[in-house]
């Protein structure tokens, strides 16, 4: 068995960013930049008022209260011709731009309105709520970098920027392929020693979280040719993902069926729980990644290898596994040889600290307890006995991109 760290580097060695494709800024949301976006245009384009009350020039309102007369009206997406003169003042809203010669704004609320004239009841100082142009980009400026997933605010700054279309890199195309006689989709009726699968929907379910594009096959059966047929369905994919059928036993005929039909083994069995018969090759140029048949591994697996390999074919440069401290709220025994991944509860205290209890059943078939966790309490291998209140550092699962 190899561990976690290296299993992952293996796998990632065998991957590199998608080539790019150019969309519409309207179905950009979610997609990684390909390359940095540039602003074509200058934000705010002039100097603009960032209130509603009056143009002025701040020399003017130096004293007050003070009588100026109003020789415009400006709204938002108009302008004011001639210059502001001594003595002068311009009804002014926000976003418009300022006429030439103001200085700064009077806001409305400490003004009185007169009959063609305005008094100005608190003086400015120059610049008083007056946006200068560029204060948020100017052209030419890169606003977002390559490799960054966008979200509604950048797909806001990108519009801002007049940027319609988008570089972004392709989704990735993952073939999902569970196995078993003994499974059967959601709906469909059960036979006396049938369950109903769900692995390959919640892997389904984790490609969209992930920013790829799942094509679900149907369930093979276990028989060399039902494999076979179906894993010939994933050409074209960038990955082909299975589930069940990768370890010890005679039913278990991933390896041997995909063998027959040019499986190149890369590794098999990782020193981890839950998780330990995963495995990793290619099939006819196809990357493949053989995960567990238990429904928590399955996840937990797709969590800390599949999701890095998705962010890695769209170009996201970032540590694949992030860690947070925590402290543990019961207490643990010595671990063995495998590295464990402990589906628990978390609990911050008014001081910030994280407290993470390990859920008291680990059974890698237990999706309600899985469904529970916020985050995976990470052990290293023979790690010694802790108590309730040790430090220890955890995977956190709520609010993550892949949300489970």
């Amino acid at each position: 068995m190899i561990s976690v760290e290296e299993a992952l580097q293996r796998i990632l060695a065998g991957f590199q960013p998608l080539p790019a494709e150019v969309l519409p800024i309207g179905e950009a949301f979610g997609r990684v930049l390909a390359e940095p976006l540039v602003a074509r245009a200058t934000q705010p384009p002039a100097a603009v008022s960032a209130m509603d009350g009056y143009a002025v020039r701040a020399a003017d309102v130096a004293a007050v209260p003070c009588e100026l007369e109003v020789v415009g009206h400006v709204p938002a997406g108009s302008s004011h011709d001639g210059r502001l003169q001594p003595g002068q003042a311009v009804r002014i809203f926000t976003g418009a731009p300022l006429p030439e010669g103001a200085d700064s704004i009077v806001i409305q609320e400490d003004t009185e309105a007169l009959d063609g004239r305005v008094r100005v009841l608190e003086s400015v100082r120059q610049g008083n709520y007056v946006r200068p142009a560029g204060l948020d980009f100017r052209a030419g400026e890169v606003g977002l970098e390559a490799g960054r997933r966008l979200t509604a605010r950048d797909v806001g700054l990108a519009a801002a920027m007049d940027r319609p279309w988008l570089s972004v890199r392709r989704r990735p195309r993952v073939a999902i392929l569970a196995t078993g006689d003994e499974v059967v989709m959601p709906g469909e009726p059960r036979g006396p020693n049938q369950i109903v699968s769900s692995n390959g929907l919640s892997l389904s379910a984790a490609v969209r979280a992930c920013g790829g594009e799942p094509l679900l096959l149907a369930i093979a059966r276990d028989d060399a040719a039902s494999l076979q047929a179906l894993a010939g369905e994933a050409r074209g994919a960038d990955l082909l993902v299975t589930t069940g059928g990768a370890s010890v036993g005679e039913h278990d005929l991933v390896r041997q069926a995909l063998g027959e039909r040019g499986l190149e083994l890369d590794f098999w069995q990782i020193a981890m729980r839950p998780g330990k018969p995963l495995m990793f090759g290619r099939i006819q140029g196809t990357p493949l990644l053989g995960l567990p048949g238990n429904p928590v591994s399955t996840v937990v697996c797709a969590t800390l290898f599949l999701r890095p390999v998705l962010e890695r074919l769209q170009g996201l440069e970032r540590p694949p596994h992030r860690l947070l401290p925590a402290r543990l709220g019961v207490p643990l025994k010595q671990n063995d040889r495998r590295q464990d991944y402990l589906r628990s509860r978390l609990e911050r205290q008014p001081d910030g600290t994280v407290v993470a209890s390990p859920f008291p059943r680990q059974d890698s078939s237990m999706l309600a307890v899985l469904s529970q966790a916020e985050g995976l309490v990470v052990r290293a291998p023979h790690a010694p006995p802790a108590a309730a209140g040790d430090p220890i550092a955890y995977l956190p699962l709520d609010g993550d991109l892949l949300s489970l």
